[in-house]
């Protein structure tokens, strides 16, 4: 594929990815309940793009990926916490764009939403209760492959981890990463994702951060980064995400 090919591929696959070509309607994220209860409820099917992630943010993806394979970093490419597995589609994307075959993209969700608050989860994750939401967070793991499929990008290159990320990212077959991203949402969520997997990322990698914006999220990010010495500047991805590239 010659540069000019997958400048314009990967260009028309994000447009597509973010509902920019379809302009299919959107309903509201939340709608005020019809009962009595406290909360809002979570509109079902409200989406049509395979990924939430913005222009921007997808833009940003691709950068990381780039950049990463421009100066050889080592390792495969990671989401934690997929939804309809856009973002990772992406990642392969770029790889077929470049001719890479030997790098892998993992797909890791527990395809069943975010695990329930209860009272011994971390209190801004009960206090956030992004559970409530799963009628809309949670996508299958076979509805995450047909999206692949439908991008003619599900192979040998896509490695699915199907469970909660403290039962599967301990013991996920992986050595080394360029890209870690991080689309948990929640406080444990985030925190179980850098503690396994940020010791694996080679020098030179990037770590890109969905849920910047959001307090559980953020908590743990500047924990982490504080509890291991990690000063390396933190940049926005788009209005909601940020991202930061490990020192070499």
């Amino acid at each position: 594929m010659t540069e000019a090919d997958s400048t314009l591929y990967l260009e028309l696959l994000k447009k597509v990815l973010t509902n920019r070509i379809q302009m299919d309607n959107r309903t509201e994220w939340l709608a005020e309940p019809d009962s009595g209860s406290a909360e809002p409820e979570a509109q079902p099917n409200m989406f049509s793009a395979h990924t939430m992630v913005s222009p921007e943010g997808l833009d940003t993806v691709q950068y990381c990926v780039e950049r990463a394979l421009a100066d050889k970093v080592p390792g495969d490419l990671i989401e934690t916490g997929v939804w309809r597995g856009g973002i990772c589609v992406l990642m392969r994307a770029v790889l077929k764009a470049h001719g890479v075959t030997d790098r892998r993209v993992w797909v890791a969700d527990s395809f069943q939403g975010v695990p329930t608050a209860g009272e011994d989860s971390h209190p801004l994750d009960q206090e956030m209760g992004l559970h409530n939401l799963n009628t809309v967070l949670s996508v299958s793991a076979d509805a995450v492959r047909a999206v692949f499929a439908s991008y003619d990008l599900l192979d040998d290159q896509v490695e699915f981890l199907e469970g909660w990320f403290n039962e599967t990212l301990p013991g996920a077959p992986l050595t080394s990463l360029a890209v870690l991203r991080l689309d948990g949402d929640l406080y444990e969520s985030t925190m179980d994702s850098l503690t396994e997997l940020y010791p694996k990322l080679s020098p030179g990698g990037f770590v890109i951060v969905d849920d910047y914006n959001l307090t559980p999220c953020r908590t743990a990010i500047h924990e982490y980064r504080d509890a291991h010495g990690i000063k390396e500047e933190i940049k926005p991805a788009d209005s909601v995400g940020v991202y930061w590239r490990k020192d070499f």
